[in-house]
């Protein structure tokens, strides 16, 4: 087919066109990317460097504790020297096999009872047989009857009833040491109240001293209580007490009187007692 010549100038304008069209002149899908870079804080701090295996404290072993050796509160406790077992009222002053209602010393079925039925009054009963100086004794004492400040106790190194040391319990729970000299009263420790000692009755406790020269130490069941100095007694028998002003009396039983050698130097003793002793008068009967 013939071209005319009048129409090629048309054609050529149109290729040229259509050429452009399709070399993508003006396409926005082939527009390079204008996607905005984040600005960079050039006074930022830098990052953390990650540790990756961060290290551990040094393993510290436990202190090794040091064991202290238990405090011997009766050191030099030797064999048993002496045991009654409350079978013979002879053995002890002023005691009865049975009593007569009235205030009474009663040595009955193994055990010594003092007996309190018109108070106020003081009673005691010294062995007649010891002759004691550095010793611990232990005995069972049932609470039968006792109220209030009634007291009953042990009296030990005494020199009859007007030269004694005396370990006392009251009724409401507390204990009291003293030295009995000349009749007056001088104390060594005041009332102290203790979670061993019964409070009202009926109630058991046992009643224990250990002494060596001018040292006395007091127990309760077995349980250390407290401990005085003082110079005075160094020897003398033990004996049993008790003190009522409560209306209804009281009545307080002895039992089992067990006694010890004590072969021990106190490694500092002292010539003064351990509080300043407070001289009091002895109740009268």
């Amino acid at each position: 087919m013939k071209i005319k010549p009048s129409i090629l100038p048309a054609l050529l304008a149109f290729f040229l066109l259509t050429g452009c069209a399709g070399m993508g002149v003006g396409n926005v899908s082939d527009a390079p990317s204008t996607t905005p870079t984040a600005a960079v804080d050039l006074n930022a701090s830098p990052s953390p460097t990650i540790v990756w295996f961060p290290p551990t404290a040094t393993w510290t072993p436990f202190p090794t504790p040091i064991v202290t050796p238990t405090i011997e509160r009766r050191p030099g406790l030797g064999t048993q020297t002496f045991s009654d077992d409350f079978s013979d009222p002879s053995s002890w002053q002023g005691a009865k096999p049975q009593g007569d209602g009235s205030n009474s010393i009663i040595v009955n079925r193994n055990r010594l009872t003092l007996a309190v039925n018109a108070p106020p009054v003081s009673l005691f009963s010294l062995n007649n047989k010891l002759q004691l100086t550095n010793f611990a004794a232990e005995i069972n004492v049932s609470v039968n009857r006792c109220a209030g400040a009634d007291a009953y106790g042990m009296l030990f190194r005494a020199a009859g009833n007007q030269n004694a040391y005396r370990y006392i319990l009251a009724c409401n729970g507390k204990l009291r040491v003293e030295r009995l000299q000349a009749g007056k009263i001088v104390i060594l420790q005041d009332w102290l109240p203790s979670g061993d000692a019964p409070t009202g009755a009926p109630a058991t406790v046992t009643l224990g001293v250990w002494t060596a020269g001018v040292e006395l130490r007091f127990f309760l069941n077995g349980r250390f209580q407290l401990a005085v100095v003082d110079p005075v007694f160094h020897n003398g028998t033990l004996g049993l007490y008790v003190n009522s002003s409560s209306p209804a009396g009281m009545n307080i039983s002895f039992s089992d009187l067990a006694i010890y050698a004590v072969s021990y130097v106190s490694p500092t003793p002292s010539a003064t007692p351990r509080k300043t002793a407070t001289p009091t008068r002895t109740p009268k009967p």
